[in-house]
């Protein structure tokens, strides 16, 4: 497969961003997480996106719901139509049909009252698409009293007050939401992981209202594995196609080049005396 190039991430990842569109690899598995879940998200009432990106907020406008509202703190100058806490959204109970709340929950000091925010206003239909940090092995490293130094040593981030471990899952059924946990490979399949550049290690956790045992159904496992692998085989091969072609006209043009450097052969008049005879030997 020939290889396409990606530019390097915000901290210097390899091949992390699309040169076409600035979408980093959760964007790009946002976008294939999005058509996995599309049969649960037609005729959508409201979708909410907490702490939007450029990258994101176009792949939730082509759910097409009825209204979209983006909410952040307003730390920063992102765009967004009210400014509310994660941990006092200003939403109705029952009210939202999709949220999506990347690389927040981190930030905030109360994510317990966040994650139960979060349960408070899904619909009984809603799903919650939820990205953390995390690290597997451990249980959560937390404190919200750390000086920014260490909270950059201990949690990546100056502005992060905690790096959650195995316990994450435990803190949102808590909160009254059930889950399971979605990675790239598990979703799509190892080639098209390659394909996407996304991280196989990334882990979306998709939840929804209620503290039952059984975590809601996501699509994925062997079956789109192997049609992201058909279609995947059908690019590679067009690309393969492609690549030949290129080759075969870059040939073409180098031989034009090569015949337009070379000297051109001087017109040779022949002799008078040379036309008279042959005109004499015509007519003979």
């Amino acid at each position: 497969m020939v290889s396409r190039r990606f530019r390097p991430g915000p901290d210097g990842r390899l091949e992390a961003t699309c040169p076409r569109c600035g979408s980093l690899e959760r964007h790009r598995f946002l976008s294939l997480l999005l058509g996995a879940l599309a049969p649960d998200l037609l005729d959508l009432d409201t979708v909410v996106e907490i702490a939007p990106s450029p990258q994101s907020t176009p792949l939730l406008d082509r759910l097409h719901p009825r209204q979209r509202i983006s909410l952040d703190l307003g730390h920063d100058k992102r765009a967004v139509d009210a400014l509310a806490s994660l941990t006092a959204l200003p939403l109705r109970d029952a009210s939202v049909d999709l949220l999506v709340c990347y690389h927040v929950l981190e930030h905030v000091p109360d994510d317990c009252s966040a994650m139960r925010e979060i349960s408070r206003v899904l619909s009984p239909r809603g799903i919650a698409l939820i990205e953390v940090p995390i690290k597997g092995g451990v249980l959560t490293d937390e404190d919200p009293s750390a000086t920014p130094d260490e909270r950059a040593r201990r949690f990546g981030q100056s502005d992060h007050v905690r790096w959650y471990g195995d316990d994450f899952d435990d803190r949102l059924l808590a909160a009254g939401l059930s889950s399971a946990r979605v990675t790239p490979p598990t979703l799509v399949g190892d080639a098209a992981v390659e394909w996407f550049r996304l991280m196989a290690h990334e882990v979306v956790w998709v939840a929804r209202h209620g503290t039952a045992a059984a975590t809601p159904a996501v699509p994925g496992g062997s079956g789109l594995s192997a049609a992201f692998d058909a279609v995947l085989a059908d690019l590679a091969r067009t690309q393969d196609r492609l690549v030949r072609a290129r080759e075969r006209a870059d040939r073409l043009a180098a031989q034009r080049d090569a015949l337009r450097t070379q000297p051109a052969v001087p017109q040779v008049r022949p002799r008078a005396d040379v036309l008279t005879r042959l005109r004499r030997v015509v007519h003979l």
